[in-house]
């Protein structure tokens, strides 16, 4: 049976050119890239985070890929592709990067006089073959990866799947007297089981009477609350949302009124959201919206993108101005915290941003 998710050579391809209209507009002969996620953005080859996989895409198109020699089968969207040693004789070479940039170096024989990179992870060896003057694009690929093409919204789709039945197992299991590293295990297998594969990540939030963080070897017990931010990794690809869990099934008359006013933001933001909005507006209305509901605090993000990263654009967050964009893939994550809700309830929704406005994509229960 063919490969439902198997990497779509002609989306990379559309990526591709993309990326190319923004050489063309910026002057730039070549692009380095030596982040992982902007690779499998532009090629679809994903190897994980031991490796240091390169890439170079000329003014005309040429896509140069360098990767681990033991990834070469990888169906890839690549004109010219070569290995580097990772490994001798089974053990981890400590110097990744300078393996892999040596071979790219070699292959591109031709200087360019306009070149572009990734600076925060190009390193010094392709910072001196080009003499030190090399463009920023990282600010570029974040945009470009921001708009979600059909095949990225299939694997974002997929992966949310086991978030699906990790949510639906959650609800038979959680009950007083479970202890968290429990619940993580059985979730952990009901998403390798969902996917039918090893994950590529799994996390994030576990803890009960907690705002969150990894499961401790402690007893849930009744009457708390039970916050699950899950994300799993399906082939590099993220997943990121999250429901809250009464223990005991009865939520107490404060953590109901809590989770109705948490509720109350979602049909804030569908009303609000379209392409060219203010995501910093959206925050701050919803930041006046929770502050009403005192005692209890709202004191995070609002939300933010997913795709290849658990976190890129767009923020819905006070410390960066975007605006939101058709294909933008997004999370919006109200909560309120305080001890007397033990601790507290956080709901988080998946949204993509059409023409006219957004499509909700995750309809799973809300309820505590």
């Amino acid at each position: 049976m063919p490969d439902p998710y198997a990497v779509d050579i002609e989306a990379c391809r559309e990526r591709q050119k993309r990326l190319l209209r923004e050489m063309e507009l910026a002057g730039l002969d070549l692009v380095l890239l030596t982040r992982g996620e902007s690779i499998q953005w532009l090629t679809g080859a994903y190897v994980g985070p031991l490796f240091a996989p390169v890439a170079a895409i000329d003014a005309a198109g040429h896509v140069t890929l360098v990767l681990p020699s033991r990834k070469l089968s990888l169906r890839v969207a690549a004109d010219e592709l070569a290995g580097y040693e990772e490994k001798w004789h089974s053990t981890l070479r400590d110097e990744q990067r300078t393996a892999s940039n040596d071979v790219l170096i070699a292959i591109l024989k031709k200087r360019s006089d306009r070149v572009g990179g990734e600076w925060s992870q190009l390193g010094p060896r392709l910072l001196a073959e080009f003499g030190g003057d090399v463009e920023n694009v990282e600010p570029l690929m974040f945009q470009l990866r921001r708009h979600k093409s059909p095949d990225e919204l299939r694997m974002l789709a997929r992966a949310n799947d086991a978030n699906r039945a990790m949510y639906a197992h959650a609800r038979e299991i959680v009950r007083p007297g479970i202890n968290e590293l429990d619940v993580y295990n059985q979730l952990h297998a009901v998403a390798v089981s969902e996917l039918g594969e090893a994950l590529t990540y799994f996390g994030q939030d576990f803890q009960a009477n907690s705002r969150g963080g990894p499961p401790r070897n402690r007893t849930i017990k009744e009457g708390e609350l039970v916050i699950l931010d899950l994300g799993v990794g399906f082939r590099g690809f993220y997943s990121d949302n999250a429901r809250t869990l009464a223990v005991g099934g009865q939520p107490t008359e404060q953590q109901q009124q809590a989770w109705q006013r948490i509720c109350e933001v979602f049909p804030l933001v569908e009303s609000f959201v379209r392409p060219g909005a203010s995501c910093r507006e959206l925050f701050e209305k919803v930041q006046s919206q929770l502050d009403a509901s005192g005692p209890w605090v709202f004191n995070h993000h609002l939300g933010h993108g997913v795709g290849y990263a658990p976190h890129e654009g767009p923020h819905l967050n006070p410390h960066w101005d975007d605006v939101f964009q058709e294909g933008d893939y997004f999370t919006a994550e109200p909560g309120l915290y305080h001890d007397d809700l033990q601790h507290g309830i956080r709901l988080e929704e998946n949204y993509v941003v059409t023409a006219a406005g957004i499509e909700r994509v995750t309809d799973y229960p809300l309820e505590l």
